[in-house]
């Protein structure tokens, strides 16, 4: 019985292949997983960003929206509402 603790022992906590181990990579591919899931997400967002930019009319929307430029002769205005703005907090 004493040999079998011993042996239990040895192979939960000091040997190379022991439970923690083996918990910890799980742990680590299990996140690798999640984080390629993500990227996956990212770059079919991204192929529908491109798609979509392929229209000239999109890239010029897009231009105005993102960088505000404009057509020469053209005034832009931008209107920034009450509650998009950041307000200072009252306390400070």
């Amino acid at each position: 019985m004493l040999i079998l603790i011993l042996f239990l022992v040895w192979m939960f906590y000091f040997d190379t292949n022991s439970y923690f181990i083996h918990k910890e990579l799980n742990d680590d591919v299990n996140a690798l997983e999640e984080t390629k899931e993500f990227y996956n997400e990212e770059i079919k967002n991204d192929k529908a960003f491109i798609e979509k930019m392929k229209d000239s009319d999109e890239v010029e929307k897009y231009a105005r929206e993102k960088y505000y430029l404009k057509k020469q002769n053209e005034d832009i205005y931008i209107i920034e509402h009450k509650d998009s703005l950041k307000l200072k907090e009252k306390n400070e």
